[in-house]
């Protein structure tokens, strides 16, 4: 059944030593798993990072096969009120486990996507961490610590998971194209962990559509296309453009390229801004380009207009450097 899964469930790592990156934090749980010391957990940082992979398998390596039957799983950006935690969490909070073999002697509550809470929730569910401390223990996996109550963080133990790093997303890929038989270049591969920028589900995700569409080896062209991000050499013909050209020459330029490849001025801003940092210019005209840069980015996600903005950063460009 395994074959019909999306990878990013299908390769989702089943023991703490097949969790990618975060070495650190992986250690440290090992530690409290071994010493029977596990605290009430907080998880934060970008998406496909391993938060809830890590807690999946935290939770299969202290109660085995029956994991399933000790821990509660929610997803608080569904489950988000107070009548979750009056009702659902409690109850499961104020049973005890009964057979506990050799495990330990507590059950396992995960909310996942936390900070989409209520506060009034947060507040319930402060009191209901410390009353039923000694048989259950809470996970709390969130993107932003700054959404969730003070006081509830202050009762877990926080790791903050980073964007994993290349080497590790690289290896951890190639164990998947060696399994799945993907046909695909080095640099396409290289270019598809610097896209994900450290998102494994990005990455499975992007790599499972080229695959299901690729008639031959999977390009660099491919994996641009399929996550929807300009083509470098698109934009660095765009840049030199920029930087030579006036405004009657450069706006048609930009103005057809978006048009029949389908990009957006918001992508190609984050691309462009990437290769003015890099490009040699003198130190106050690089700064006045970038600043002039995070404005039309700003009016954008305003719901400024593409066709004035894309007019806009001509005009910051060719200004900073008259």
């Amino acid at each position: 059944m395994s074959d019909g899964l999306p990878w990013v469930e299908k390769y989702r790592p089943e023991t703490l030593e097949s969790v990618a990156g975060n070495e650190g934090i992986i250690e440290t749980i090992r530690q409290f798993i071994k010493q029977g010391q596990l605290p009430h957990l907080l998880f934060y940082g970008p998406p496909g990072t391993g938060k809830t992979s890590t807690i999946i398998a935290i939770a299969k390596e202290i109660f085995g096969k029956s994991y399933r039957n000790m821990i509660l799983e929610l997803n608080a950006s569904d489950d988000r009120g107070i009548d979750v935690v009056r009702e659902q969490i409690k109850t499961f909070a104020s049973t005890r486990q009964m057979f506990g073999g050799n495990s330990q002697q507590f059950k396992l509550i995960v909310l996942d996507e936390a900070d989409s809470m209520t506060n009034v929730a947060q507040n319930a569910l402060r009191r209901i961490i410390e009353k039923y401390s000694q048989h259950t223990r809470f996970c709390i996996l969130a993107n932003y610590t700054h959404k969730l109550n003070p006081a509830l963080i202050s009762r877990c133990t926080r790791f903050r998971f980073q964007p994993i790093g290349d080497a590790a997303t690289k290896e951890f890929l190639e164990k998947v194209i060696a399994a799945e038989n993907v046909n695909i270049t080095e640099e396409a591969l290289n270019d598809l962990i610097k896209l994900s920028k450290g998102d494994m589900r990005r990455n499975l995700n992007v790599l499972q559509a080229c695959h299901a569409r690729a008639g031959g080896p999977i390009e660099p062209s491919d994996i641009y296309e399929c996550v929807g991000s300009p083509d470098p050499k698109d934009i660095e013909l765009v840049v030199y453009s920029l930087m030579n050209d006036d405004w009657s020459q450069c706006l048609p330029l930009i103005s057809n390229m978006k048009q029949e490849k389908g990009l957006a001025l918001a992508d190609m801003l984050t691309m462009i801004g990437d290769i003015m940092v890099n490009v040699e210019l003198d130190e106050k005209k690089r700064a006045k380009i970038l600043t002039g840069l995070s404005d039309i980015e700003y009016r954008l996600s305003s719901g400024g207009s593409e066709k004035i903005q894309t007019s806009g950063m001509i005009g910051v460009v060719r200004s900073a450097l008259d």
